[in-house]
Order: structure tokens, then sequence, then C-alpha cells
């Protein structure tokens, strides 16, 4: 039997759903991209309360009836709160990172909520199914942000042929070739962020669009790695100097202080020297602002 392609599992236009970016993915947003055809998310990675994340919901309700989602980073001081506030708000989706969501399954599943966790490695995805996760959102290294290490063309196969929910991909997804690519790789659509931050919709300072948009694809670097807390972001002065203090065995606790706030100063002032302007490899195809409508559509023309 034939599976089911993302958007006929959520109800909506395109099998593509709008990565929960921290500090960026508003309710605002989150609504434009619903309204365009996508599963629009709030991040709760940049919210710093509970009653703030209620807010945004209801802010993305204002704007759109289309269904949506929230991302629960679950390291978050907030989250026991944050995930009473998606079960009484009867958030329709739920995707989480950054911990494992098992101890609120059954509170998930009560509130009739889709839980989609996202994995970095095949061998997570099977205990996830094990624990009743609806889907799994298989992130390859491309991607922008917090990253695993495998890359999603080997990623995504292996996850689909490990587990039989249905797996989304992401990580370097940006036109209708790579979109193409995952589906034919087993995935049921993709989810996107970095081709988001070009969009004339996206939040961020102009600054932050201007550098994605003049990036090349090899122009993004790990900070990091040796410490086990990958993220790739733009090349720039903060992140140089962070990798090369790393190499050089800073201290861990050092090194969160030197990026503390980076991610902010980056989308709410425009600071491309000190700012962490996190992205993915696709930068590089990112060529001029546009709709997030019409970015959806070229990513899923023909398929």
């Amino acid at each position: 039997m034939e599976k089911k392609r993302l958007n006929e599992i959520l109800g909506i236009r395109y099998p593509i759903i709008q990565g929960g970016m921290a500090n960026i993915a508003s309710g605002e947003f989150a609504a434009v991209c619903s309204e365009a055809g996508a599963l629009g998310l709030i991040g709760s990675g940049g919210i710093r309360s509970a009653e703030e994340l209620r807010r945004q919901i209801h802010i993305l309700r204002e704007r759109t009836k289309k269904p949506f989602g929230v991302n629960l980073m679950l390291m978050n001081p907030e989250t026991e709160k944050m995930v009473d506030i998606v079960c009484e708000e009867k958030v329709p989706v739920v995707t989480t990172g950054a911990g494992n969501p098992g101890a609120y399954m059954e509170r998930f599943k009560a509130a009739g909520i889709l839980v989609i966790p996202v994995v970095a490695a095949p061998i997570l995805a099977k205990h996830l199914e094990r624990i009743g996760a609806d889907a799994v959102i298989a992130e390859g290294c491309e991607s922008g942000g917090h990253i695993g290490e495998m890359t999603t063309m080997t990623l995504i196969p292996q996850t689909v042929d490990a587990v039989d929910i249905p797996v989304i991909a992401a990580g370097g997804i940006a036109d209708h070739r790579q979109m193409q690519a995952v589906l034919t790789l087993g995935a049921c659509g993709a989810q996107i962020g970095t081709a988001l931050l070009a969009a004339e919709e996206c939040p961020i300072h102009e600054n932050y669009k201007e550098a994605v948009l003049k990036a090349q694809g090899s122009d993004t670097i790990v900070t990091g790695r040796i410490g086990g807390t990958p993220v790739r972001v733009l090349k720039n002065q903060m992140s140089r100097e962070y990798v090369k203090r790393e190499k050089a065995g800073e201290d861990r606790m050092e090194l969160e202080k030197f990026t503390l706030g980076s991610l902010r100063r980056a989308v709410f002032e425009g600071d491309t020297k000190n700012g962490s302007l996190m992205a993915g490899q696709s930068c590089g195809q990112l060529k001029e602002i546009r709709p997030v409508a019409e970015i959806l559509a070229e990513i899923c023309r023909g398929i």
C-alpha cells in the first residue's frame, strides 16, 4: 500500500513543516507559514516563560484557522508548564528536540496531540516509535542550528528502514530537487528552516537576511563539536573565535559565556560579527528575498 504524504497526514497543502527556529518561529510567522500551505510551528527555544508560549499560540489563532504545531525544546526549564499549556490549548502537533518526550507522552496522547520528535540517528527513532511517537523528523547534519553527525542522504533511508511510522526529512532541503530526493529516499515530506530565512515575512533582522543571501554553502562552520554540542552557523568573527578557543581546550563553561545571547543578538540586533547566525549548508542556494508562499511552491514544484 502506498504511504501517505505528510500533507495528507496533517491536512495541509504541502508536505512541509516549518522549522521551529528559536527566536524566529513566532506565532505570527508560524501563522504565515500555515496560511501558505505548510505546517507552521511556534518555536519554544527562545521563549522564556510558559505564559508567553500561550500568548504566541493565541496570536497564531487570531491569524489562521489552519493546522499548526509547537516545537518544544525539552531542556527549557519551563518545559513542564509548556507541556500543560499545549495540552490545555489543544495544539494539534508537537515536535520535540533536546530531550526525550517519553515522560510527557501520555499527556500528549490524552490531549489528542500528534507527537513528532526530531532525531539524528535511526536507533533513537526506533526507541521513540516504541514509546508512542506518531512520526519522526530525521535531521541531517547539513541543517542549521543543533545537529547530529549523519548526513540527510544516509540518515533518511536508514531511518525509514528502521521504523514503521512516517519519517520527515530535514537538513539541506531548499528546492524541488532536494524535496524530490528525500521523497525518493522514503520520507513522507520535509521540515525546512534555512530556506525560510530568506522569506519576506521572516522576522529576523535585515543584516541576518543579507548575510544568508551572501553566503556560499561552504560558508558555515560547526561550533561545539569537540564539546559534544555541535551547532551549525555562518562563519563570522564570533564563530571562528569560538572554534579557535575550543580547539585550544578552553573550558566549556567559558565557551558558553562567550556565546550567551548570541542568537538574540543576530535575530533582533542584526549583529553579524558577534551574533550566532544559525543557517544550514543550503544557504548557498538562496539568492533573493521571496514571500513564504513562493518559497513553498518552488520547493514542491513537480512532486
